[in-house]
């Protein structure tokens, strides 16, 4: 099967007001992760977390929604799963991962990484997803991400 990713990078940032090491501690925990990770709209159940280079995880997002048809995986879930790549405590997260769908548009790896920078003001959060799949249209990965780093900023008491 090849990756119909066509090698796209999306990618945002934002400064959140909290250390490296208090955003990095809310990425390991999968409690946390499971509060923050969902963009708006939907919920996260964290199935399999292994944060460890090497280790695996599998993530169900179910959109929150009387819509039918959104989901990667089934009507209204999609169902992502990968490995740690890199794990750099307090400054970088690396995850390849893939959804588990049956179409192709959304087949193939797509790296993930999260840089944790320290800024005067906090946290400048970056996130780059490489080889984004082509059924993932642009703004609403980007929208997803935004959304993402709004709640996680929620999450650290912003």
């Amino acid at each position: 099967m090849t990756n119909p990713s066509s090698n796209r990078i999306d990618s945002t940032s934002r400064v959140i007001e909290a250390t490296p090491k208090a955003i990095y501690q809310a990425f390991m925990n999968p409690e946390d992760l499971a509060v923050w990770l969902p963009p708006e709209g939907m919920s996260a159940h964290v199935d399999v977390f292994e944060p460890h280079e090497g280790g695996t995880y599998k993530i169900t997002l179910t959109y929150e929604t009387d819509e039918v048809h959104l989901g990667k995986t089934s009507e209204n879930t999609d169902v992502t799963q990968g490995r740690f790549l890199e794990l750099v405590p307090d400054t970088k997260i690396v995850l390849a991962g893939q959804f588990d769908s049956e179409d192709e548009a959304f087949s193939g790896e797509m790296v993930q990484t999260w840089y944790l920078e320290a800024v005067e003001e906090g946290t400048k959060v970056t996130i780059i997803c490489e080889n984004v799949p082509t059924g993932i249209r642009k703004e609403d990965h980007d929208e997803g991400m935004n959304s993402t780093l709004e709640n996680l900023a929620n999450f650290m008491g912003q």
